[in-house]
C-alpha cells in the first residue's frame, strides 16, 4: 500500500465537518459584546432588574416602599388580576402586617418630583 494514504478519518472533509460541528455548538451570542458601552449586550436569563428593582437598588426607593410593591405585584399574578381593587389593596396591606393603631390625621400634600 502507499503510505501516502489517508484514512476515511483523516482526510479533509471530515476535518471541515468537524469544525464546522464545533462552531454550531457554541454559543456565539454569549460571547457579544456591546462595543460603545464595554458591557454584555445579553445579561442571561434572570438578570435583568425590573424598575422596581432598579429605583430599590439606586435609593429611590424604601425598603417599605418596595415590599409593598412586591407584595402587590405577587398578588396580581397570583389571583390574575392586573389591576386589584382598592378593598382587594386594603387586604394587601393587612396581609403585610398594618393595624389601625393610632388616630386618623389629616392628609398631607405629597411632594413633587422635580
Amino acid at each position: 500500500m502507499d503510505e501516502s494514504y489517508q484514512s476515511h478519518t483523516d482526510n479533509c472533509f471530515s476535518e471541515k465537518r468537524s469544525q464546522s460541528a464545533a462552531r454550531r455548538s457554541k454559543d456565539r451570542r454569549s460571547e457579544v459584546v456591546d462595543r460603545r458601552l464595554g458591557l454584555d449586550r445579553r445579561r442571561g436569563p434572570g438578570k435583568r432588574r425590573s424598575d422596581d428593582r432598579k429605583a430599590a437598588e439606586e435609593g429611590r426607593m424604601t425598603d417599605e416602599q418596595f415590599e409593598f410593591i412586591m407584595t402587590v405585584d405577587q398578588y396580581k399574578k397570583l389571583n390574575n388580576r392586573p389591576f386589584p381593587t382598592w378593598t382587594e389593596v386594603l387586604e394587601i396591606i393587612k396581609a403585610l402586617g398594618y393595624r389601625k393603631v393610632a388616630q386618623p390625621s389629616a392628609l398631607q400634600k405629597a411632594p413633587t418630583a422635580h
